[in-house]
């Protein structure tokens, strides 16, 4: 089963990842003054097109009564073309200088009522506005920003009441017009760029959850071919050339384990397996290196040696053999390394799972009933990792700032703090400002673990005493109510 605790193990891993990689998106700036005419003009071109893209997304820059900065709100009318706007909606709310362009353009705005109407009917009746309609439940963030672009150079920007806006512009230059166009394609090609970055890293971060659920059966398969592979080797022994009355009447207990047997036959396990093919036999030296030591030990011989066994005694001889054998041997180690690099983070919170299972099995009246765990304990642990993902990419900012002021005056220097260390952070205030369910004292605890296992040697005394120093501002601001 997936626990928070490999939860935010993941979302911190995908985060950093994230975020050493991503570019913030933004509004380009504005020419410096005594720039040549071609690039004022070209910046002009670029900030109507961005007011004329909002426009048709249904946004409109309004002043509330008192504010000197317009703010942008999203109203229905016509054709409802507000159906594809993700990127007008990260323009309206992204930045400032789009505001303050909306404030000195307000004449541009202006003259776009009258053509609004003609303007909408022309773009939601063209042929590559309908196509990309039929195929919505296909749409990819880099479609919309293709969209645009298609729509913008072939029915926007031939519009008569749209020419005669621009060409009449006093500055007006053919080739301001042509840059001030491709900055305004290149700005949403950059968008498309980093929304589609978000997007891998989230489906990463459920990737990740998965290949920790396909963990669990693999180790629980583990058990299973170490079975098969003794079998095969009794099998082979008795078809030497000269066996030996050993070789022909081996003691077969190991090979007939009841809880392997359970396990094998068991439905969910076969389901998964149904589904996703596991399988230890392409790495024979790691099972065969692993059965050796099993064999050696004395938990092994008593077990073969004793009168009598049953599914508790088969399923305890496992419990011992996986606990003290297995889970921290370096031939698993080096298995697991090869088939994915976040396992070996994973196998010690799995591999408590697999022990667990296998009480499952020692105290079930009925084997053959046994489930095996599920993925997630309920559907509000199936959404944490994903809640807690975007809660932290939505506010990182916000977040940064807070962990910035608790550093002004401390005995830590910013610039020589770990990366990690202020992802970590992070994550661990998204989940104490936006997871009302959650204990403070479980954030903390949680986060310090894995700034212990993460990160440096003092990122543990550091990560907890940042958090609950935050906690404090936040308690004493009312931002922050629980325990």
């Amino acid at each position: 089963m997936i626990n928070r605790i490999l939860i935010r193990m993941k979302v911190v891993q995908l985060l950093y990842s994230y975020l050493l990689t991503r570019t913030d998106f933004k509004i380009l700036p504005p020419p410096a003054p005594g720039a040549a005419r071609d690039k004022r003009y070209a910046y002009t071109v670029y900030s109507d097109l961005l007011l004329l893209l909002l426009d048709l997304s249904g946004y409109h820059a309004i002043i509330p009564e008192g504010a000197s900065v317009p703010r942008f709100e999203s109203y229905s009318r016509r054709g409802r073309m507000i159906d594809f706007t993700r990127i007008a909606s990260a323009i309206a709310g992204g930045s400032d200088e789009i505001k303050e362009i909306a404030l000195e353009k307000r004449s541009f705005i202006d003259a776009l009522t009258p053509i609004r109407t003609q303007l909408v009917t022309a773009v939601t009746e063209s042929s590559i506005y309908k196509e990309f309609t039929r195929k919505r439940k296909e749409i990819e963030i880099q479609d919309e920003a293709q969209l645009w672009q298609t729509l913008f150079r072939t029915v926007v920007l031939r519009d008569k009441g749209v020419r005669a806006i621009i060409d009449g512009d006093p500055d007006f230059t053919h080739v301001g017009y042509e840059q001030g166009v491709a900055m305004f394609e290149r700005t949403l090609n950059d968008f498309s760029s980093i929304r589609s970055s978000l997007v891998e890293a989230r489906k990463s971060l459920n990737a990740a959850l998965d290949k920790s659920y396909e963990l669990y059966h693999s180790l629980l398969q583990l058990m299973i071919d170490l079975t098969r592979l003794r079998e095969l080797q009794l099998d082979e022994a008795k078809h030497k050339y000269v066996p030996s009355h050993d070789d022909l009447n081996p003691n077969t207990r190991f090979v007939d384990n009841m809880f392997i047997k359970a396990l094998a036959d068991n439905p969910d396990m076969q389901s998964y397996l149904d589904e996703n093919p596991i399988s230890w036999v392409d790495y024979e030296v790691t099972l065969r290196r692993l059965l050796d030591k099993i064999r050696e030990s004395d938990t092994y011989k008593e077990y073969m040696a004793a009168e009598s066994t049953d599914m508790a005694a088969d399923c305890e001889l496992w419990y011992a053999i996986f606990k003290n054998i297995i889970v921290d041997s370096d031939e698993l180690a080096e298995a697991l390394e090869e088939q994915s690099v976040y396992w070996n983070d994973d196998v010690a919170i799995m591999g408590s799972f697999v022990l667990k299972t296998i009480k499952r099995f020692a105290s079930a009246k009925d084997p053959a009933n046994v489930h095996l765990m599920p993925k997630y304990k309920d559907d509000e642990d199936m959404r944490f990792g994903p809640q807690l993902f975007e809660a932290a990419i939505r506010s990182q900012d916000e977040y940064r700032a807070m962990i910035d002021a608790r550093l002004v005056n401390s005995s830590w220097d910013p610039e020589r703090l770990a990366f990690m260390d202020i992802v970590i952070l992070e994550t661990a205030i998204a989940e104490l400002l936006n997871f009302e369910s959650i204990p403070t004292l479980v954030t903390v605890n949680e986060y310090t673990e894995i700034a212990n296992y993460y990160s440096t040697a003092k990122s543990g005394q550091f990560i907890t005493g940042m958090l609950y120093g935050i906690i404090n501002s936040l308690k004493s601001e009312g931002l922050l109510v629980k325990e």
